[in-house]
């Protein structure tokens, strides 16, 4: 009797450890998650702390644009700049892991943990630290709009928010149809920038314009890697980016051309802001991430570009901003 009661409990405890399997379409497809809690690892993972140089090259150009229309630093407001397009960047980052693991999509992604398809955390609870993030940066921004004065701001505030979520959230997210890399040029590119040097110097000019089209064209050129990396998985998945609508061949040329773009405007820049020209010396890390991309046989080397891409992106806004400060 005593046997038959250690069987039985054991094949309970066999059950409750039961894998879950996730995935849509072909059986064949899915992918089978063992649940167990996140720690702290996975958290810092799933924030993706490797995108926030494209939040934070945006304010450092527009901060250093501001200098030059106001022909000073205002430190308080470039570091609530700097809170809004960090928390932003987090925010998204949450909620497009929510968004992507209740629809499936990242159950064929092959790449970092993500907390909701890997079954660790509960879905709303990622939603939620997600949305926490976008309320200190709509609370930051309120603090600068305050400071500024210009109330209608506070619409610029509300579609960023909007844009963020909405890239992987709602019934009909742009990002699954091929208007990513729009968003991205427009909120982590010419708001950001333009918009981190107008509550500052109360203006805005051509150094945070075309900084922000720089700033703009790396943080695309970052998306669109990531994007070819995925864009099987995507595909399968029912996910259309640009990648994926014009192939592999194209999305690697727009890549290089994206990386590659913002180093003719810092030659132009050079003209009036000699210190602009060692922004050049950001070739020794955008050329290898072109060259990689190009010739990249695995989703491993993609990532690396990818890696290299954004840390280009932050070389850049350094010193393009030390250029236009100093």
């Amino acid at each position: 009797m005593s046997r038959l009661l250690c069987v039985s409990k054991s094949t309970k405890s066999r059950q409750k450890r039961k894998p879950t399997v996730r995935g849509r379409g072909n059986p064949a497809k899915r992918t089978t998650v063992t649940r167990h809690r996140a720690g702290a690892v996975e958290w810092i993972s799933g924030a993706r702390l490797h995108t926030l140089p494209l939040a934070i090259a945006p304010v450092l150009i527009g901060s250093g644009a501001a200098v030059v229309g106001s022909g000073g630093l205002h430190p308080v407001r470039a570091l609530l700049c700097m809170i809004v397009a960090v928390c932003l960047q987090i925010g998204a980052n949450f909620s497009n892991d929510y968004s992507d693991g209740v629809r499936g999509t990242d159950d064929f992604r092959v790449g970092p943990l993500r907390l909701t398809a890997s079954g660790s955390v509960k879905p709303r609870t990622v939603l939620t630290v997600g949305f926490a993030f976008f309320g200190v940066a709509a609370l930051a921004g309120f603090v600068l709009i305050v400071l500024s004065g210009q109330w209608w701001l506070l619409a610029v505030g509300f579609g960023a928010i909007l844009a963020a979520y909405f890239y992987a959230g709602g019934r009909w997210p742009y990002g699954y149809f091929g208007l990513g890399e729009v968003a991205v040029f427009i909120f982590f590119g010419l708001v950001a920038t333009v918009g981190s040097t107008y509550v500052q110097a109360g203006i805005t000019n051509d150094e945070s314009w075309l900084g922000g089209t720089a700033a703009g064209c790396i943080a695309c050129a970052v998306l669109m890697v990531n994007n070819i990396r995925d864009r099987v998985t995507d595909r399968a998945a029912g996910k259309r980016t640009l990648a994926t609508l014009v192939g592999p061949v194209v999305a690697k040329a727009l890549f290089c051309v994206l990386l590659l773009l913002p180093f003719g405007i810092s030659a132009f820049l050079s003209l009036v802001y000699p210190f602009a020209t060692f922004a050049m010396f950001g070739l020794l890390i955008a050329l290898p991430a072109c060259l990689i991309t190009i010739t990249a046989k695995s989703a491993q080397e993609l990532a690396l570009a990818s890696k290299l891409a954004s840390s280009t992106g932050l070389f850049y806004a350094v010193i393009l901003g030390a250029a236009f400060a100093f």
